[in-house]
């Protein structure tokens, strides 16, 4: 009694002391407005606050929470509904010194804090205009928050990255974070820990992959990244942990503790594998059940109820078993069943433990019946309204449809209306499953973020041709008599080699003079070929003798073009997250099509240059693109119409944000080579160059596509 006394007193000291400590500032109202799109929620305290509270922010579900050290609740309430904009109540606990508010939010949002005389102004950003700068606090410095409130030109950096050893074996990872309005989602994956900070950066020296196994903790990993606007952190685990995660101002904790099992509970397995009780041996003739219960109870330090429908006798020899092995055994040999609830088990026979599990389902299920209805009002800012009709089984006439059946969110004295010219829901059910419709509606009601595609096709050209060709001639012309009209010979007194007989005849007098001169009299006439329609440039020479009565006719050729191109094409086009697009420009070109009944009919078919693209955001923030590329052109014309050039490329690839892609490309070469020349003399070295005619042409034909996806960022899309 003395001790118990001694204890008593000690707990009401410590109780005085405690609330002693409280009652330095208490919590006296709490009221709020909206200003713009931002929730203004008031603070009222008893004594001017001498900091800020303590805040942090968590993602699922939406809350903000804030922690006034030594102070009190004097509200006299512990929640309280505001219902403003995408706030929707605060949760006021008092635990010890210690009060800890928590805002309810409809989604993830930012905050902002501020002193206000004796009031503690909490500012909560929307979709509107920033939040407002508040008044100095007592000692005249500037409010933190109107800092805070305003959006970075750049993303904040965690600061410090650290990984301690607890005096229990846990891991604990330290993070040290740019400010206390940094958002962090928590979740735990199969035997990892993913941490995702929002819009948050990492700097370099934090990029890194630590191996912390020699610690000795359930922790072997942690890989931290950037992901877009994001850190996104992995802790890799092993064994049986269990793990927690608190913050503290900006400083962000996640405690990795290993879980030791307990030896008196049973696990259970099949052939003895996973049973971990101390082994013993027991060796029953025709004992009761009960008392066979009650040994293993002894053993094991369980406590054990069991139910009055038990009974019976059994026989039982086992020899260095685990007793929950054993305790499994009489189980199945008698029919029975367990439940455990802490370190308690409740046996009894399968069958009247399905009974009452099944008469506790009937009874909720009563009271669901019995339950009063709610109603709510849902606004939607980015799904149709109609999009949920199919949700809340509902046809066309707002009714409840008969194919619905288990597709059916509401219960079945729900009800609902959808308002698609406000695009509102309004919902009539029980609480818990106006609950589900709203978690429901947060999860899906959301902004689709956009994606940016631009493609590029680029179509190089090179090419090179050359011809040389040679014109040779010769004549012997003897001069009978002179006069005004010029030189008259006779047909046998001259020579003349030539390209045909039509040209030699003529200098001979055996063929009539067409007036052409000595056109026709060339020995060689293997001139350069045209390019493009283009004469080939050409240059002659004539040699003389000193009687004028010979002469030699040499012409010479070339040509050489060489030409590039490159031709770049460049359709962009933004769309929706899983939402294909598509965009062309082009003509369309007639062509003839024969009928069924034999007769010809003109249809259009397209050339044009064409990106249809389908995007999906990937949760690491790549982008895969389901993506039809074409760039077709007019050819030459056909008797049935014009023939169209087709360049095509179809494929699906994942690329970063804002990185660039090569789809594919082509590559053609070509390279003709052609000679004319007179047989045998064209052959003759360096001579024979003048009895013949060379061209080459050399192309090169390359075509590459170029594809690069960029994600719209929010605040664009919201117009900010």
């Amino acid at each position: 009694m003395t001790r118990f006394l001694s204890a008593a007193g000690g707990m009401l000291l410590a109780l005085a002391t405690v609330c002693a400590w409280a009652q330095d500032n208490a919590i006296e109202s709490i009221s709020a407005n909206q200003q713009g799109g931002n929730v203004v929620i008031r603070v009222g305290m008893k004594e001017a606050p001498k900091q800020l509270p303590i805040g942090f922010s968590i993602t699922n579900p939406a809350r903000i929470a804030l922690d006034f050290g030594a102070t009190a609740n004097a509200t006299g309430k512990s929640v309280q509904d505001i219902n403003l904009g995408d706030v929707r109540g605060v949760n006021v606990v008092q635990a010890g010194e210690r009060t800890r508010l928590v805002l309810n939010l409809k989604r993830v949002l930012s905050y902002a804090a501020a002193i206000d005389g004796k009031d503690v102004i909490v500012t909560v950003e929307g979709s509107g205009a920033p939040a407002p700068a508040r008044v100095a606090d007592a000692a005249g410095q500037s409010a933190r928050a109107a800092g805070a409130a305003a959006a970075p030109a750049s993303l904040p950096l965690l600061r410090d990255l650290d990984f301690r050893r607890g005096t229990n074996g846990e891991g604990r990872i330290v993070v040290d974070l740019p400010n206390g309005q940094v958002a962090v989602d928590v979740r735990q994956v199969g035997s990892q820990i993913l941490v995702d900070f929002l819009k948050t950066g990492v700097p370099p020296t934090l990029r890194r992959r630590l191996d912390v196994t020699d610690f000795g903790t359930p922790v072997s990993r942690i890989t931290t990244t950037p992901q877009g606007e994001n850190t996104h952190m992995v802790v890799e685990a092993h064994g049986n942990w269990e793990q927690s995660v608190y913050q503290s101002d900006t400083q962000l904790v996640i405690d990795v503790k290993p879980v030791k099992e307990d030896p008196n509970r049973p696990a259970g397995g099949a052939g003895g594998a996973g049973y971990r009780g101390e082994k013993l041996s027991f060796n029953f003739q025709n004992v009761e059940v009960r008392q066979a219960l009650q040994a293993i109870a002894d053993i094991s330090g369980l406590n054990i109820i069991t139910s009055d429908s038990v009974t019976g006798n059994l026989t039982l020899r086992l020899k260095d078993v685990p007793w929950d092995q054993a305790l499994d055994v009489v189980l199945q040999a008698k029919g029975l069943d367990m439940r455990k609830n802490g370190n308690v088990l409740w046996i009894a026979p399968k069958e009247e433990l399905l009974t009452k599990e099944k008469l506790e389902l009937e009874q909720k299920a009563q009271i669901s019946d019995l339950e009063p209805l709610r109603s709510e009002i849902f606004q939607l800012n980015y799904q149709k309204a109609e999009a949920f009709r199919t949700v809340f089984g509902l046809d066309q006439n707002g009714a409840a449809s008969s194919d619905a059946g288990k597709n059916r969110v509401l219960s079945k004295r729900g009800s609902a209306i959808i308002d698609p010219r406000t695009n509102q829901l309004f919902v009539t059910d029980i609480a818990s499953k106006i609950e589900d419709i709203r978690k429901l509606i947060q999860k899906t009601d959301i902004a689709t973020k956009q994606v940016l595609v631009e493609a590029r096709l680029v179509e190089a050209n090179d090419g090179f041709s050359r011809n040389l060709g040679a014109k040779l001639g010769f004549a012997d012309l003897r001069t009978l008599r002179g006069g005004d009209s010029g030189y008259q010979v006779s047909g046998n007194q001259r020579v003349a080699i030539g390209g045909n007989l039509t040209g030699v005849g003529q200098i001979t007098g055996q063929t009539p003079d067409k007036g052409d001169g000595y056109t026709n009299t060339t020995l060689v006439n293997l001139p350069a070929a045209g390019i493009n329609g283009t004469n080939a440039p050409s240059i002659a020479f004539s040699l003389f003798s000193s009687a004028a009565n010979r002469f030699l006719n040499l012409e010479l050729s070339a040509l050489e073009a060489d030409g590039k191109g490159k031709i770049i094409s460049s359709p962009r086009v933004v769309t929706e997250d899983n939402v294909p697009a598509i965009i062309e420009q082009g003509v369309e070109l007639p062509y003839q099509q024969a009928t069924s009944s034999g007769a010809t009919s003109v249809t259009f078919k397209k050339a044009n240059l064409k990106l249809e693209v389908t995007p999906q955001i990937t949760p690491d923030g790549n982008v895969v693109l389901d993506v039809d590329v074409a760039k077709d052109s007019k050819g030459e014309s056909t008797a049935s119409g014009f023939a169209i050039n087709t360049q095509h490329v179809k494929t699906k690839v994942m690329v970063e944000n804002g990185g660039t892609v090569v789809l594919g490309g082509i590559y053609q070469m070509t390279e003709t080579r052609s000679d004319n020349k007179v047989p045998v003399i064209g052959d003759i070295p360096v001579v024979g160059n003048l009895f013949k005619s060379t061209s080459r042409q050399n192309s090169k034909t390359e075509l590459l596509v170029f594809i690069t996806p960029k994600i719209v960022a929010e605040r664009l899309q919201n117009g900010h």
